[in-house]
């Protein structure tokens, strides 16, 4: 439900932003700058939160992460100017980080090893539950009552997201120091998962970003609607799947068919926009692939570093946002440079070279070498 609240705020946000812009005398390019804003605020904020706040009891900085969300949508909610509306959009993004990094530590450390890919799943399905009714709600609600309204919405269900974390059980995860907190994104294993999710993540945005724009020719209107509902059904589904094949075949497989399936179909959306039913099962398709690879790589961050799971999992919170600021701006230079007619093939090289991270990693030549530095040497 938190998942759904955070994530529901940062995808209505594009559908609002005419009404915004208005609102606040700002151009809608100006408006859009409240996304980036709250992208580089939690990509900053997610790894410092975890790495200051090592063996506290989870719950607590889940309630405060979802109280200080719940300020700052209410100051974008009476905000009268873009600066302070913007400056609301940072209290929310350090609110979300401190809630949602730490919603999958809850998860991980909750679920036993077999069932954890199934528990991290359940949590990230709000983000994707978030895209199918969230968003639609949101932006219908916006239309008829104001997207002030939206944003008071959006605050109510997350005091009541807050109120139930006390029922929660008592969690808390190893602490470390500061520097060997921080010294985690430098382990290898590491580095590697969190270029997947950057990768993986730039792939899915240049893309998603710029949707309707590309099946413009055939959807509009409330029909478009219909294709992001089918974008985030997929989603759902994704994520579910991903959850049972990461605890029955383990991460590396589930990884590469994401990132495999997210390649072929982004290379052949030139050809699936053509027609209704073409972009329709684009979307859907492209949500399923997508919505398939975080789970994994949350189970991934588990293994590689079960003394700092927090910062890890803080840390890929901020790749995330790093690689949708990334893709979404590959995906305007290469609108404005070459056309729709590459931005699908963009972001399919952007999957390949995840991909590569992945199979790389999971070479028998790699492991061996893995193995070999892992064995102490026989005395």
């Amino acid at each position: 439900m938190g998942t759904f609240t955070v994530g529901t705020d940062g995808f209505v946000l594009n559908g609002l932003l005419p009404a915004i812009a208005a609102d606040l005398h700002v151009t809608e390019s100006v408006a859009g700058q409240l996304t980036t804003v709250f992208a580089l605020t939690y990509a900053i904020a997610s790894p410092l939160i975890a790495a200051f706040t090592g063996g506290w009891d989870r719950r607590w900085l889940l309630a405060g992460g979802m109280a200080l969300f719940t300020v700052g949508m209410a100051g974008q909610a009476l905000g009268m100017s873009f600066a302070v509306v913007a400056a609301a959009r940072v209290l929310a993004a350090v609110g979300a980080a401190a809630f949602q990094s730490n919603a999958y530590v809850l998860a991980g450390a909750l679920s036993s090893e077999e069932r954890r890919g199934r528990a991290l799943a359940t949590v990230a399905a709000g983000m994707s539950v978030s895209m199918v009714l969230g968003v639609p709600i949101g932006v219908l609600a916006g239309n008829w009552f104001g997207w002030r309204a939206v944003m008071w919405g959006i605050g109510g269900v997350a005091v009541v997201v807050a109120a139930l974390i006390p029922i929660l059980p008592e969690v808390r995860v190893p602490a470390a120091g500061l520097r060997a907190r921080l010294a985690v994104v430098v382990r290898p294993p590491v580095a590697r998962v969190l270029l997947v999710t950057i990768l993986g993540t730039i792939a899915g945005f240049t893309v998603f970003v710029y949707l309707p724009v590309l099946v413009a020719p055939v959807a509009s209107g409330a029909v478009l609607s219909w294709v992001l509902v089918g974008s985030g059904l997929g989603q759902v589904a994704g994520t579910t799947f991903a959850g049972r094949a990461t605890d029955r075949l383990g991460p590396a497989k589930v990884r590469a068919l994401s990132l495999a399936g997210t390649a072929v179909v982004l290379a052949v959306l030139d050809l699936a926009v053509l027609s209704l039913p073409g972009a329709l099962v684009l979307a859907l398709f492209s949500g399923v692939f997508g919505g398939m690879l975080m789970v994994p790589q949350q189970h991934r961050l588990f293994t590689v570093a079960p003394d700092a799971p927090a910062v890890a999992l803080g840390l890929n919170g901020s790749a995330i946002y790093l690689g949708g600021a990334l893709g979404s701006a590959l995906g305007g230079v290469v609108l404005a440079a070459a056309g729709p007619s590459w931005v699908g093939p963009a972001g399919a090289l952007a999957a390949v070279a995840a991909l590569g991270a992945v199979l790389r990693k999971a070479s028998p030549t790699t492991s061996l070498r893995s193995a070999r530095t892992a064995t102490p040497p026989a005395r």
